[in-house]
């Protein structure tokens, strides 16, 4: 293929991953590495650096052929300028000037966008969103943040911070997430959950209950989402039980984006998708029960389309410029 190429950037606050692709979402060449095992935000941005120069080197591509680079990263960004804002899940993070910095490197048109936001158009594009004119993306990973689509086009708002729904506080306390106790993010991201896990598990083995899949208040303090969601799909009942409160929580927080912004579809990706099973009918109940019903009923709550390659595909979706 002569030309044509683009460069993604998935920077999330678990792994990095580059890619190189093309306009249809095709991918030639993928690799990841952990984001916080590199360092710092410099360390990281080197590792990209030199990753982006590995797969060229492998599939003999020259920059040249690379019609631009995509970033997708959590928010808080400022797209104007090309910066990374301090996010809650890149601790140290504070106004770095990514764009610059990539584009002195490859002398490419760079862009950056909010994951959540580029998410979004992707499963607009690309997965479980097509043919939709209101569809809200939300990222359930890491932390949780929305991407909403409105009327067929991107919605960023006045500064760049529209769809910040983690930040929406559910409950007087909770697990804490996006620096709020009971906020959407606490009860519904991976962070959110393994405090959930840890303060439910510790709860029960005081009571002198026995939880099979974490014995120890020990083992409990460093209980993880992906711990959980193991155990549940092994049947294990606190296990179950831990994921129906984050879906009872997501619920009620889904309600409140129906009221206001009656999509007709709301995506979900990361832990709501791989735990599906276990969260959605929790959220269902609770959605329909707080939701206006004539709202309710006009949407669907469906999975990421794209599953694991979602993260990828909305790189590709900022180089092309979609978002």
């Amino acid at each position: 293929m002569e030309g044509g190429y683009l460069l993604g950037i998935d920077i999330g606050g678990t792994k990095c991953a580059v890619v190189l692709g093309d306009k249809n979402g095709t991918i030639y060449r993928r690799y990841a590495f952990p984001t916080r095992e590199q360092g710092g935000p410099y360390e990281v941005i080197e590792k990209i650096i030199e990753t982006v120069g590995k797969i060229l080197d492998e599939l003999s591509v020259d920059i040249e052929n690379v019609n631009s680079i995509g970033i997708s990263c959590g928010g808080p960004l400022d797209t104007k300028r090309g910066l990374i804002l301090s996010p809650p899940n890149l601790p140290g993070w504070d106004e770095i000037p990514i764009v610059d910095i990539l584009k002195d490197r490859f002398k490419k048109d760079v862009f950056i966008e909010n994951d959540a936001n580029a998410c979004a158009v992707a499963e607009w594009k690309f997965g479980a969103g097509r043919g939709c004119n209101n569809m809200i993306f939300l990222t359930f990973g890491t932390g949780l943040g929305a991407g909403l689509i409105l009327n067929g086009r991107l919605y960023r708002g006045a500064s760049d911070m529209a769809g910040e729904v983690g930040h929406i506080r559910l409950a007087p306390d909770g697990p804490v997430g996006y620096g709020k106790a009971g906020s959407f993010e606490g009860f519904c991201s991976g962070g959110g959950i393994a405090q959930l896990a840890r303060d439910e598990i510790i709860s029960r083995l005081r009571r002198g209950e026995k939880v099979a899949f974490c014995p120890t208040e020990e083992k409990a303090q460093t209980i993880t989402a992906a711990d959980v969601g193991l155990s549940a799909s092994q049947g294990d009942p606190v296990a179950i039980h831990i994921l129906q409160t984050s879906g009872r929580y997501l619920g009620m927080g889904l309600a409140i984006l129906v009221d206001i912004l009656n999509p007709e579809r709301i995506i979900l990706g990361g832990i709501f998708a791989r735990c599906r099973e276990f969260i959605q009918p929790a959220a269902e109940e609770a959605l329909k029960a707080e939701a206006l019903p004539s709202s309710y009923r006009a949407c669907e709550i469906l999975p990421a389309g794209l599953g694991e390659r979602i993260g990828d595909l909305a790189s590709l979706c900022v180089a092309m410029g979609i978002v």
